[in-house]
This record gives C-alpha cells, sequence and structure tokens, in this order.
C-alpha cells in the first residue's frame, strides 16, 4: 500500500464523460467505425498554456476511471488511486490528467456489444478487429478534442505500455514525454499462445453462441476460466509460493474429487468470478487480438531501432525483476533502440516479487520515479 495513500483522507469525486467523434474512424483493418464513442474522465485543472496533460492508458481489463470514485459511498476507488490524486504521485493539484477507455472495450467506449448503426444490432463478432494503433488514434480524437495540443506525459503498464509506444511513434510532436512500464516493443510468441489458449476457453462455453449471447447468459465459464489463466501469468512464482505454497482451503486433508483443494486454486475461482461480473467476452476477443498483433516495429519493416528515428519524447520505461510476461530483457531492447537514436531516456529495473502486477503494487517505488522524471520534464516543458 502506498505510503502516500494514507494521509489523504478526502474523497476525490469524479465524473464520467463522453465524447462522440464527429467522423468516423479509420482503422488499420481497412475498415471504419461510425459513431464511436469514447469514455473517458479528467482529474486537476488544464492550465491556460495548456501544458500540464498527463494521459493516462490503460491495462487489458482497466477502463476510464483511474482514481478517485464517483460517489463518496463508492466501495472501490479507480484502478491506480493509489498513484493519482491530489498530493500523490501524480499530483492532480499540478497536472491534469487524463483517462479514456479504449475502443473495443466494454466501459462506456465502443466495442463489440455496441450498437452497429447500419443494423441496430450489437456488432458482437461483426465488430471490425482493431489494433493498439487503433486505440491511440481514437484516443488522439479525444486530446484534439479537449483542446491540448501537446502533452506533458504519456504514461501506462502492461498494454497501456504499448499504447505510450504508439503515442510516441505515431504522434511524436503530440508530447513531451513518454512513460512506458512493464511493457514491450511486440507481443512474444509466449503471450499470443497464452492469448489463444484463453479464447478457445471462451469457444468451448456452450453459452458463447460465436459471440451472439444475451447479456443474461454469458459465457461465464470461459470467461473465467480465460481470466484465471491470465491472472496466473500476472503473478510470480516467489509470490504465489509465499501466499498460497501448497496449502490447503479451509480443509486439512484432499477431498480425492476434482472440486479445489488447495488455496492456490480458490484464489484462481474468486478471480475468474470476480472478472466475469465486470467484463465481457467479446471484448476480451478483440483486445487480446489488439496485443498479438502489436509490433512496434512494423512502423519501420520491422526494424525497431528505425522505428525510434521517427521518436522525439523523452522516456522514462521501467520493468520489474520477476515479471515474466514482459521479462526485462524486452524493455531493455527498447531501450537500446531509443539510445541508437540518440534519444532522451532514463531506464530502472525495480527489484520486486510481484510479478507483473508489480505495475500497480510497488506504487512507492514507482511513483517516486515518475514524479520526479514528470517535475523534471515541466519545468523544461514551460520553457519550451
Amino acid at each position: 500500500m502506498s505510503e502516500l495513500a494514507d494521509k489523504i483522507t478526502d474523497t476525490l469525486l469524479v465524473e464520467q464523460r463522453d465524447f462522440l467523434l464527429p467522423e468516423a474512424l479509420p482503422l488499420d483493418c481497412g475498415r471504419e467505425l461510425k459513431g464511436v464513442n469514447i469514455r473517458y474522465e479528467t482529474v486537476g485543472t488544464l492550465n491556460a498554456e495548456r501544458s500540464n496533460a498527463v494521459l493516462i492508458t490503460h491495462a487489458l481489463s482497466g477502463d476510464a476511471h483511474v482514481c478517485g470514485r464517483h460517489a463518496p459511498e463508492d466501495r472501490k476507488p479507480g484502478w491506480w488511486d493509489a498513484m493519482i490524486g491530489p498530493g500523490k504521485y501524480i499530483d492532480t493539484d499540478k497536472y491534469f490528467v487524463i483517462c479514456s477507455n479504449i475502443i473495443g472495450g466494454c466501459s462506456g467506449s465502443t466495442g463489440p456489444r455496441s450498437i452497429d448503426p447500419d443494423t441496430g444490432k450489437p456488432y458482437n463478432l461483426n465488430f471490425p478487429v482493431i489494433t493498439v494503433r487503433d486505440m491511440v488514434r481514437a484516443q488522439r480524437a479525444l486530446v484534439d478534442h479537449l483542446g491540448i495540443k501537446k502533452l506533458l506525459a504519456v504514461v501506462g503498464g502492461s498494454m497501456g505500455g504499448m499504447q505510450v509506444l504508439e503515442w510516441a511513434i505515431s504522434y511524436p510532436d503530440s508530447l513531451d514525454c513518454a512513460i512506458p512500464i512493464a511493457t514491450a516493443g511486440q507481443f512474444s510468441p509466449q503471450n499470443i499462445a497464452f492469448d489463444w489458449v484463453a479464447r478457445e476457453a471462451i469457444k468451448a462455453d456452450p453459452a458463447f453462441r460465436n459471440g451472439d449471447y444475451s447479456a443474461d447468459d454469458p459465457p461465464s465459464r470461459g470467461l473465467g476460466a480465460a481470466r484465471m489463466l491470465a491472472h496466473i501469468t500476472y503473478l510470480s512464482e516467489e509470490t504465489m509460493s509465499r501466499k498460497f505454497g501448497r496449502n490447503l482451503q479451509n480443509k486439512e486433508s484432499y477431498d480425492y474429487d476434482f472440486n479445489y483443494d488447495f488455496a492456490v486454486e480458490s484464489y484462481l475461482e474468486h478471480q475468474g468470478k470476480r472478472f466475469v461480473e465486470r467484463f465481457d467476452a467479446d471484448s476480451y476477443f478483440y483486445i487480446t487480438r489488439a496485443t498479438d498483433y502489436f509490433d512496434l516495429s512494423s512502423h519501420a519493416d520491422g526494424d525497431l531501432v528505425q522505428t525510434f528515428a521517427q521518436a522525439k519524447a523523452a522516456f522514462l520505461v521501467v520493468s520489474f525483476s520477476s515479471d515474466w510476461l514482459f521479462p526485462t530483457w524486452q524493455s531493455k531492447r527498447l531501450v537500446e533502440a531509443m539510445l541508437r537514436n540518440r534519444l532522451t531516456v532514463s531506464f530502472c529495473e525495480i527489484q520486486s516479487s510481484y510479478g507483473h502486477d508489480a505495475f500497480l503494487l510497488e506504487v512507492d517505488t514507482l511513483g517516486r520515479m515518475i514524479r520526479d522524471f514528470l517535475r523534471h520534464r515541466q519545468e523544461g516543458f514551460r520553457h519550451v
């Protein structure tokens, strides 16, 4: 838990907002999306120079609700509340923070369960396949709508880090600095394999009905199994051993059946059930496919060094020692390509036992790094 979080006692209330793109959004697949809605939230005040805007990009299962609460009685704050808010590491007394739900998501932005304006019915699997670049293209439209010509920073972890990298290459003049955390320049074959198995688990659920399921009868077992598989990749062996070991769950001996005996099995089942309550199976298909397709070097015919020749931002690249989903060598590959282009780069591998989830849990170590980097960049940004 963050040291700073305990010091903040006032409830930060935030409002959900929607932006309807005035024109159809062109997509990498060759199709276009009409009537695109972007669900977003902002915290803080945009200064007169419009030079203090920080865009936060979320990971696979995240949303626009990055900090604060929608109402005083809300039990759960935004997903990075320990990091962002008044007086916190990304201080909303200093910065104007923006976070939007990605297109293809299921938390307010246009996605596969949205209504297709051409048919009047939900898209389901007729929704066009999207890419990380498409997500960023939609975010750029939102930033333009907010009247911001240049962001101070784009910050995100995991799939959010992919979006950060895409911003730096696709819109090099639109941001001063980029902070990609626990991410990589392309999705690895191992991660593509995990996504394939997860989608196959969803497909195998009879309730999936090729994506045409009803809200009252979603493919809960398949989506839950997909989440359990993914959740394993977010943890480290050290964390699982320390937290669960081979401990039994509320029993003293094996039941000699195929229900859960072990605490780790019970934990994963709980995670699967919670995920089904808040996420959509069709969105899971589209978002995981977008990460599968992510390869930043495609901007330069597979040459990562040449790709970063297009970048102008200063970078803070962060990895975590126990993250086997996006191991440190992948971050170092990014850093090497940046340095080959003489970009301004800071890099740190944070020692942590939390695995990939460390970008959400190592709040103080990561937060101090981000706070100091942003402070330094803002001082220079004011004088541009």
